[in-house]
């Protein structure tokens, strides 16, 4: 996706999120997306994500500043890196704020490589964390234990006639980082795995520059979210 696209479906989605915002690769409005960063292209993230509600367990405002890189000289196989930097900014003794850089990285395939028809895969990994301190225990409100949700995910996307994209595919995280807390159901404590579902399609019969999108990220964890997205590109770059 275009920087233009990126930036514009970051502040027109409406998402249904329990947690904090991702350090994020390339993406469809909040889950990857099969695109990459081709060789020595950089894209610059500046992401406000607010909370609307006033519920106890609607998370934190965050904000994000990341860069985006591609890093192999092939059309065929691009392979894009990335670093972020995200906080919630709630000045307190937070151990997520304290520790607030994270990586992230990409592996991806075009349509149509091998055969007519064949889809484009992509496998990665996200929110790549730096802290780590189960021992530590729980010492303010919002705290967490660990950062390194080090979601790994496979996803396949084809692109149909009329239709649009459709991408599928799923991903598997780190139990205590994604550990639901304070539910008193033990049996949804851990929701570390998942599926990665979306739609989006420029809509050339209006113009080739209006895009919309919709995606969705299952699990009761600080990622799960259904999120409705739309973009206007102002020129071709």
């Amino acid at each position: 996706m275009k920087f233009g696209k990126i930036l514009a479906a970051a502040c027109l989605t409406v998402a249904t999120a329990c947690g904090t915002a991702m350090a994020i690769p390339s993406e469809q409005i909040a889950i990857p997306s099969t695109d990459a960063k081709g060789f020595k292209e950089v894209t610059l993230n500046i992401i406000s994500t607010q909370r609307f509600s006033s519920k106890g367990n609607a998370g934190a405002s965050s904000y994000d500043a990341g860069v985006l890189v591609g890093v192999l000289p092939f059309e065929s196989l691009k392979l894009e890196v990335g670093f972020d930097y995200l906080t919630s900014n709630l000045q307190s003794d937070n151990s997520a704020d304290n520790h607030p850089f994270y990586l992230n990285a990409k592996l991806a395939t075009p349509e149509d490589l091998g055969f007519k028809g064949m889809p484009a895969f992509a496998v990665g990994a996200y929110n790549l964390g730096i802290y780590d301190k189960p021992e530590r225990g729980i010492q303010n409100s919002g705290d967490v234990l660990s950062t390194r949700q080090n979601l790994a995910y496979a996803l396949v996307a084809r692109t149909c006639p009329v239709i649009g994209r459709l991408s599928i595919g799923g991903y598997y995280g780190a139990e205590r980082a994604l550990a639901t807390t304070g539910t008193g159901n033990p049996s949804i404590t851990k929701n570390n795995s998942g599926i990665l579902a979306s739609w989006d399609r420029s809509m050339t019969e209006i113009s080739d520059k209006l895009w919309f999108g919709v995606d969705y990220l299952s699990g009761n964890n600080a990622n799960g979210e259904l999120g409705i997205g739309g973009s206007w590109a102002f020129s071709k770059q």
